[in-house]
């Protein structure tokens, strides 16, 4: 759980040109980063609170694309879902009333990746999130042109 003032100095670090600007899409909930192992796999866990319909962390960073572990952790009484962005494929994990699932995401690419739970009207009452992959896109992705003035 990050605290006010972190949440601001996370939030900075992403504002601004040819950065995230997540902050200025999601304007509530927690915020937090990936740690990132010594074999370059990062993991990070989300949970959905007790009587709360938000995910915590509602926006998860990541320092650079790459494959993420990420467990899932369903504290409320009632019954979720998360579907999750991935290469290829979304993937869905089912989870029952204080169960806990596991995904391996593979997300390559920078950019902001939405996820949320498809059960019932969970995201229409806020159950959505986002995971903020940061960095450049890879070389073979890169347009044919010259190079671009950056601020």
């Amino acid at each position: 759980m990050t605290t006010t003032e972190d949440r601001e100095d996370l939030l900075s670090e992403l504002s601004g040109q040819n950065k995230a600007t997540i902050g200025a899409v999601l304007g509530t909930g927690s915020i937090g980063k990936a740690t990132e192992r010594a074999d370059g796999v990062m993991e990070a866990t989300i949970r959905i609170p007790e009587d709360a319909m938000q995910w915590d962390p509602g926006i998860l960073i990541l320092p650079h694309g790459g494959i993420l572990e990420l467990t899932i952790i369903n504290d409320d009484k009632n019954t979720h879902a998360c579907l999750l962005p991935s290469n290829g494929d979304r993937q869905f994990i089912g989870l029952l009333n204080h169960s806990k699932g596991r995904a391996t995401l593979e997300l390559d690419g920078p950019g902001c990746y939405w996820y949320g739970s498809p059960a019932g009207n969970d995201e229409g009452r806020g159950l959505t999130g986002a995971i903020v992959v940061s960095g450049e896109v890879p070389p073979e992705a890169k347009l044919d042109r010259p190079a671009q003035p950056r601020p």
